[in-house]
């Protein structure tokens, strides 16, 4: 760690690793801005090196000196004050990062699969070593999230978060509401926008949220949860059908990272769920992120913008490399992350909720009558039925119309809701798959 005696002229070396959509922003906005940002800390930056794989890509943006373009990060992770991570993924970037760190090195990285998984290893491994790691752009992109929660909040007790942390599937679903798109249309269209990848599983299927989620209850929480504590589900399943319904119920849609704590412990979720279109996350549209924190002191809090791209994450990447940089300049370093509570994971069975479960059937006497007994038989009491929603399916062999049965049930454990949706689903009169949507107040 620098000490205070350095004289302040004395350049704080800098290093990138990845020169892609984000690496190449930040890169601008570090030289760009390279005066005002010493003004801000007291000392000149200086990027004293660019690591990639592809040194011709780097050398496209005419901000980025060819001289400094290197494919051996390792040893450029060895002779900087500090290294900016933005290769993405768990390996090499793990091995980059404590390389950095047991270098002297302090680290920012906006890689979130590698904080959600190995997280508490590298918050220990820069405690030990006496240096910094930041990750404000690991989730929500430009939002200040990640501080308020590590930092701002340190004085409270967080209860509950809940947000929307993905900008694809945020897209996709606005799009399906507003434009009646089906989901593959509204894929085809977000893809075309880019904002969803050519590959689109790890946002569609929910992953990317998750491993944000399980940075936000980490961070919440003081307990280590990873990626693989979290349960996940997508929207792949999304029907126009279930927009439609829920509009006609003035609700919408979202894919929903919540981050819970109860007496029964902890947990981390990434679901689609149905609120109501007064709450303020139904009105984050397009590729916008926002989350909702509630805290015991603080109450409500509500963080709203831009959650990817590459200028608003160089924003916060670049942000986080004046904290640290002041920290150097200064001959200190930030608050560490105490991971002291350790709190129990909460069973699934703990997690209580209405639901919204969509079925599609044949059109035959009696059917909805034997749907709802098997409700009634697992103690599950349905709050509201709709059956006169237009089906879009079509079954091979069956020349009778085809129904959408959507049933709303009042609080339920989830593991008993699944086993009955599973046995309805042996009904001969049930079709296809069912979709299960959470009711949130």
């Amino acid at each position: 760690m620098t000490n205070t005696n350095t004289p302040t002229n004395t350049p704080i070396r800098v290093a990138l690793l990845g020169a892609g959509t984000v690496g190449s922003a930040t890169a601008r906005l570090i030289v760009e801005q390279q005066e005002e940002l010493e003004a801000r800390i007291g000392r000149p930056l200086q990027l004293v090196g660019v690591a990639t794989l592809n040194p011709d890509s780097a050398k496209k943006y005419p901000w980025i000196d060819p001289s400094i373009i290197t494919t051996d990060t390792a040893a450029l992770c060895k002779r900087a004050d500090i290294v900016i991570e933005l290769i993405g993924g768990l390996e090499p970037a793990r091995t980059f990062v404590l390389t950095a760190i047991e270098s002297g090195a302090s680290v920012v990285t906006a890689n979130k699969a590698l904080i959600a998984k190995h997280g508490p290893e590298i918050f220990a491994a820069a405690k030990q070593h006496g240096v910094d790691i930041y990750f404000e752009a690991a989730v929500g992109g430009a939002i200040p999230i990640i501080r308020p929660l590590r930092e701002s909040l340190a004085g409270d007790r967080i209860d509950n978060i809940m947000g929307i942390v993905n900008g694809t599937t945020n897209y996709i679903l606005d799009e399906m509401t507003t434009k009646g798109l089906d989901f593959d249309t509204a894929l085809r269209d977000a893809q075309a926008k880019g904002y969803a990848e050519a590959d689109p599983s790890g946002d569609v299927e929910g992953y990317d949220a998750a491993n944000k989620a399980a940075i936000m209850a980490t961070l919440a929480f003081h307990t280590n949860i990873s990626i693989d504590d979290v349960s996940v589900e997508g929207i792949t399943s999304i029907t126009a059908d279930d927009i439609a319904a829920a509009t006609a119920e003035h609700k919408v849609i979202k894919l929903l990272a919540v981050c819970d704590r109860s007496e029964a412990g902890v947990s981390a979720r990434v679901y689609p769920a149905l609120i109501p279109d007064t709450h303020p996350l139904a009105s984050v549209r397009g590729s916008f992120n926002a989350v909702f924190v509630k805290a015991q002191a603080a109450d409500d809090l509500m963080f709203y913008g831009r959650g990817a791209g590459g200028d608003p994450t160089a924003s916060a990447v670049v942000g986080d490399v004046v904290t640290e940089a002041r920290h150097i300049a200064q001959g200190s370093i930030g608050p560490d992350i105490p991971m002291y509570a350790q709190l129990p994971m909460a069973p699934v069975e703990a997690s209580r909720s209405a639901f919204a479960v969509r079925f599609v059937i044949h059109d035959k006497p009696g059917i909805l009558a034997a749907i709802a007994s098997v409700f009634a038989q697992h103690g599950i009491s349905i709050n509201g039925v709709n059956q006169d929603l237009k089906p879009t399916l079509h079954e091979p062999g069956y020349s009778g119309e085809l129904q959408q049965l959507r049933l709303v049930t009042h609080l339920c454990d989830e593991i008993t809701l699944r086993k009955v949706v599973e046995e309805v689903k042996q009904f001969d009169a049930v079709t296809g798959d069912a979709t299960i949507l959470r009711v949130m107040d």
